[in-house]
């Protein structure tokens, strides 16, 4: 059994992240950063929630590029394929569900 307090959780690093589970080869990680990270596509599905902070998530979709602003406790789900780069706005902390040794 684990608590963890998100809030509390900050990182050496940006992106530092907290392994809370691995399940059947599906990670859950808990993220603090106040850096973007980098335009990538995960090799599988992805689910990042905000669990505090303001983060811009910027993706393409038809060759376009778009931003959609999520607010804590706002999901954004990365089907495959899906090219994505998380900017926060200050300090954030995600929960992010991918494939293990995702990007």
């Amino acid at each position: 059994m684990k608590i963890i307090r998100s809030r509390e959780f900050t990182a050496a690093r940006a992106w530092g992240a907290l392994d809370i589970a691995s399940m059947n080869g599906i990670t859950t990680r808990l993220h603090w950063t106040d850096q973007p990270y980098k335009w990538h596509v995960n090799d599988g599905e992805e689910v990042f929630a905000v669990l505090d902070g303001t983060v811009d998530m910027h993706y393409r979709e038809d060759g376009a590029e778009k931003v959609a602003r999520l607010a804590t406790g706002d999901v954004f789900f990365a089907g495959i394929g899906c090219e994505h780069v998380a900017h926060p706005q200050g300090a954030a902390r995600i929960l992010v569900i991918e494939k293990e040794g995702s990007v």
